[in-house]
Order: C-alpha cells, then structure tokens, then sequence
C-alpha cells in the first residue's frame, strides 16, 4: 500500500487526501489549525458569511418602508439622516467563527470517514531520501510530543499569506491583518483597505455596508476582476498606491 503524507488540509490537501484514500494508498494529513485552511477559516467562509449579513441589512434598511415594516422602537425617521438598522459586529464575528470552524470540523469528518488519519500539528521533513524512495515526515502537536512517519510520498500543501508591510505591521488594534479583523467587537466608523485584490474588495464592500467609511486601496492596476466580484457602492472612496 502505497503511504501518503500530506502537510496542509486546505482545499489542496483535504481534496488530495480523499481521493488518495478513495484509490486505497494510506494517507495521512498533518495540519496546525483545522482541515479547510485559511479558505474556510479565515478567507473565503468568513468573508462571504460576513458578506450575508451586510446585505440583510442593506435588503432591510431600504425597503422596510415599502413593504409596510414598522420598527417600533427609538430609531430616528426616515426624513432623518441616520441608518434604520444597526449592527452588533462582535456578535456577527462570533457568528462568522462559529460557522467556519463547524464548515472545518465537516471537513475533517469527510476525510476520517474516507479512510485517511489526520494528526494535528506541525509536519517537516526529516534528512535524505531513504534508498528506498521514502522519506521521513516529523510531526510536533501542541503539546510538544513528536511522531515520525514514513512516507512514499510527500505532499507539500502549506498555502500562502498576504505580504505584510514592515512599517505597518499588523497589531491587532488600529492595523489588521485579514484574520485578526474577526475579532473587532465595535464597528470601526472608518476602515482602510490596502489590497483591492477579491477579499480586500470584499471586505471593504461588507463594512461599507454595515456603516463604515471604508475606503479600498491599491498599487495600479492591481485592482480584483470584476467577474468575480460586485460593482463598488458609489459611495466608496478609493486611492492608487497608497498604505496604511
């Protein structure tokens, strides 16, 4: 039987790891923070969950009158300029978190259900090439305690990062990258985007939804294509080359 090991369960891993154990090799998938990768966790899940929830409240804050909707509570009149709905961000993050890692425990099930082990941890390559072909995969969880495993293939399936700038590094506070953003619990009243790649148009066009200024920026001609996302909100302010 052939032995697979594969470092990283986002969509490369997890999708190579079922089907090499549904073609009868032993595979085994290392991963440090959950099967799914920055896709699920931090990317493309959260993203578009947080994408639904500003587009409820857009659908809401302009045609409630139309449709006969009383808000019986103290938001100011229509006549006024202020937003008929508000929103509770920790609340929708928290939402946003929940959502990912149950899409991340799915994941996880599948691949264990079809037959593959899947450890938790950080893998690396151990010496040479045995003269065999093998080679030795190390795995250290979080603990601390280290398995080696033997392996006729090795797949590298680690993903990538957004490139962080040295003189803005990100610090959880006023300079975020795109996972801590998933952890502010107030609506920031404005908010730059550097990168108007697809999630940095995504994000900008979320929180200018939810009441934020957000204003995307980005190096010319860099900007998204426009068959994979929606038109900018006129209301959007944006700027070539500029940083944070």
């Amino acid at each position: 039987m052939t032995r697979i090991v594969i470092i990283g369960g986002g969509p490369g891993g997890y999708e190579a790891a079922l089907v090499g154990a549904q073609l009868g090799a032993e595979v085994t998938v290392v991963d440090r923070d959950g099967l799914g990768g920055a896709s699920v966790l931090t990317d493309c899940v959260p993203s578009k969950t947080l994408i639904a929830t500003a587009e409820v409240m857009t659908t809401f804050d302009s045609s409630y009158e139309e449709l006969g909707i009383i808000v019986a509570d103290d938001t100011p009149h229509v006549e006024q300029a202020a937003r008929v709905v508000g929103v509770d961000l920790g609340k929708v993050n928290r939402r946003v978190k929940r959502l990912a890692l149950a899409q991340s425990h799915d994941i996880t099930a599948s691949v264990t259900r079809a037959g593959a082990r899947v450890l938790r941890g950080r893998g690396r390559l151990e010496g040479q090439q045995d003269a065999d072909g093998s080679r030795t995969v190390v795995v250290t969880d979080a603990d601390g305690e280290v398995e080696r495993i033997t392996a006729d293939a090795v797949l590298i399936a680690t993903g990538g990062h957004p490139r962080e700038i040295p003189d803005a590094l990100p610090d959880g506070e006023r300079i975020l990258n795109w996972t801590q953003v998933y952890d502010l619990d107030e609506l920031p009243e404005e908010l730059i985007v550097v990168g108007s790649g697809v999630t940095g148009a995504e994000f900008a066009g979320a929180y200018q939804a939810l009441g934020s200024r957000a204003s995307p920026s980005s190096p010319p001609a860099t900007a998204c294509c426009p068959a994979r996302t929606r038109t900018p909100p006129p209301s959007w302010r944006t700027s070539s080359g500029a940083a944070a």
